[in-house]
């Protein structure tokens, strides 16, 4: 979809239609963009630009904050309107999904009035302000290049005959899995554009990449089908820049709390444990300060919040105000991967010790709240020392990870 969630805005409001938009998680000038529309890029508005910047860049922009519900309502209508034209293989994120065409839909011809259909469909189902880009190639990963190549509201089909020339358009970091610091390295191994990332051997990649990523990009790069390499989640957390009325210490620690419930609760709908806990805050100052603790493997809120009320205490300068609080669970290990200590360093307790006396109690406790809070929603019920600032970091959307929306019953 392009610029997806400042689209939904313009469908939204009407008045913001062909006008720039700027969507941020929280209105302060001192938040940043979260998306742009077309209409603000054009004046170098784009994601991750501050929004006293983006006001400078582009006087009379609109700045609106982020509405995730309808992001992810749209996100599911959106879903079954390409369901009823292609089945849908794997949603990819909130704005993507990729399909196999089946081998009578392969030809060019067939593959424009499948394009005609969608457009058709989101427009009169979904909105005539809501558009997207399609990509379509021999596999999965030049097909997303392709969806980048025309965007906005284009098609750009890549066939093996085009390989690779097709490519030589784009520069290096326009290239999936090509970030800065691989850039970098692609450059100190003697490759600067695209064109000359499409002629390097595959062991050339290999040395670049450091590993098989580099294998599987020579191969992907000539339209050759790959099967994804199996990984496992390292970590997990939740951040949340924090609005001027938060910012002291006594309103920013609710906020941190309720940001470490909802990281426990992703992180048990998974099936993990965590043996490590971070805690990261920015002052309205400047700075920046990090602690983490470990511990032995657990799933339990009480336990975790504990940990984390130990790390808040040990902070620098008590008194600063915060701008930006977040919490990371790691060390991450699956349910049934788990081998206790066999020998825990300290007496077990509920809350010390993962397999105290009443670690079955809190795990409990935790499912019941958890179960409540999916059935009821997440305002149903919560831990009390986050009860004056529940309203607070509201549900975000991560890359890959489309929330449960939150809803309101009685």
């Amino acid at each position: 979809m392009d610029s997806y969630f400042a689209s939904v805005e313009q469908h939204l409001d009407p008045s913001l239609r062909g006008k720039p938009v700027a969507v941020a998680p929280v209105m302060a000038e001192s938040s940043c963009c979260i998306a742009a529309s077309y209409e603000a890029k054009a004046f170098g508005v784009k994601t991750g630009t501050g929004v006293a910047e983006a006001r400078k860049l582009c006087p009379g922009i609109a700045i609106v904050e982020s509405k995730p519900s309808e992001y992810i309502r749209f996100h599911h209508r959106i879903v079954e309107v390409v369901e009823d034209c292609i089945h849908v293989e794997e949603v990819l994120s909130i704005d993507e999904m990729w399909a196999v065409l089946p081998t009578n839909l392969r030809e060019p011809r067939h593959v424009r009035k499948l394009e005609k259909t969608l457009r058709e469909k989101i427009r009169d189902e979904i909105s005539p302000v809501i558009t997207m880009s399609l990509g379509v190639a021999p596999n999965r990963y030049l097909a997303k290049m392709a969806s980048k190549m025309r965007k906005p509201n284009g098609i750009l089909i890549i066939e093996e005959r085009d390989l690779p020339g097709i490519l030589y358009e784009l520069v290096l970091k326009d290239m999936h899995g090509v970030g800065r610091n691989m850039e970098l390295r692609l450059r100190s191994h003697g490759i600067h554009t695209v064109s000359e990332l499409c002629a390097a051997s595959k062991q050339s990649l290999h040395a670049a990449w450091g590993g098989i990523q580099g294998d599987r990009l020579w191969y992907l790069l000539r339209g050759e089908i790959i099967p994804d390499i199996v990984t496992s989640r390292k970590s997990l957390g939740h951040s949340h820049v924090l609005p001027p009325e938060a910012r002291a210490p006594d309103s920013a620690w609710p906020v941190l709390c309720k940001l470490l419930h909802k990281a426990c609760e992703r992180m048990r709908s998974h099936g993990l444990l965590a043996g490590n806990l971070t805690m990261q805050l920015s002052f309205l100052r400047g700075c920046a300060w990090t602690s983490e603790m470990r511990t032995p493997e657990t799933d339990v809120t009480l336990r975790l919040l504990k940990m984390l009320d130990r790390l808040w205490r040990e902070r620098p300068e008590p008194g600063s105000k915060l701008l930006k609080v977040g919490v990371v669970l790691s060390r991450l290990v699956t349910q049934d991967n788990y081998t206790p200590e066999l020998f825990p360093s300290q007496p077990a307790d509920a809350l010390s010790e993962p397999n105290g006396d009443g670690s079955e109690k809190m795990r409990k406790l935790d499912e019941t709240v958890d179960r409540l809070r999916a059935r009821y929603g997440r305002h149903c019920v919560f831990y009390g020392n986050i009860q004056k600032f529940r309203d607070h970091a509201p549900m975000r959307i991560s890359f890959g990870h489309i929330p449960v929306v939150e809803t309101e019953k009685d």
